[in-house]
């Protein structure tokens, strides 16, 4: 059966997509650093002005360390700014700053409750952000609503980490993740994705030297310590 012009031109959309093939990404991805990732993910890569929404089974299974090479190439190559909201303990500067990551670019918001939601839409709107990482674990439909839009309206990144007991919720992330795993093995499961279904979980090498510690001897400096008149008004 062949396609009227009327329905080709529907089908070029980036909004629209066939159940049985991957979308077509209004924006180019950016590469997530593992390339069996990037050939399962609309765009090639993480999502630019999309929710990426992140359900570990546990913290501590390499959920950051799936991030760590695009965040690098952010802070690093695009010289834009990465702003973490809300993180459950402080990030260990030394191995972020071991995988590329420029620690000049980067801001940590601990902004708790209601108040890290907030600070996540003021970050996506601000100039020259390259990607927002919050832990959100008690946001509601609603707040993931207005991140998920306030995304479209940028060109920035937006993970967002929630336990693995919401993955039985609705969502309005456009990609969904569980992860679970050992070692330095990482297993995702695309829970959903603009396209086609996964046919089965992915099993990626990822290398952790990122850790979550109490006692840093060089901690990442709050938005608060760290803003200067260089930087994004995001307050």
């Amino acid at each position: 059966m062949t396609s009227s012009p009327a329905l080709a031109q529907i089908l070029e959309r980036s909004d629209v997509w066939r159940g049985d093939t991957l979308a077509r990404a209004p924006l180019p991805g950016v590469p997530t650093g593992f390339a069996e990732l990037d050939r399962e993910l609309p765009g090639g890569g993480w999502p630019r002005g999309g929710l990426t929404e992140l359900l570990p089974v546990r913290r501590g299974v390499g959920e950051l360390s799936l991030l760590l090479p695009a965040l690098a190439r952010l802070s690093s190559d695009e010289l834009a700014w990465l702003v973490c909201v809300a993180p459950p303990h402080p990030l260990y500067a030394p191995a972020l700053h071991a995988c590329g990551v420029d620690l000049s670019r980067l801001l940590v918001a601990s902004a708790p409750g209601r108040d890290a939601a907030w600070a996540c839409e003021r970050s996506l709107a601000a100039d020259g952000v390259g990607a927002v990482v919050a832990w959100l674990p008690e946001a509601q439909t609603t707040s993931l609503r207005r991140l998920q839009l306030a995304a479209e309206a940028s060109r920035t990144l937006l993970f967002v980490f929630r336990p693995a007991a919401c993955a039985s919720q609705s969502s309005p992330a456009p990609l969904r993740l569980l992860l679970e795993g050992e070692g330095e093995q990482l297993v995702i499961h695309l829970l959903k994705r603009r396209g086609s279904a996964q046919a089965a979980p992915l099993s990626i090498a990822i290398h952790r030297p990122l850790r979550l510690n109490h006692a840093l001897a060089r901690p990442v400096p709050t938005a608060a310590a760290a803003r200067s008149s260089s930087q994004p008004a995001i307050a």
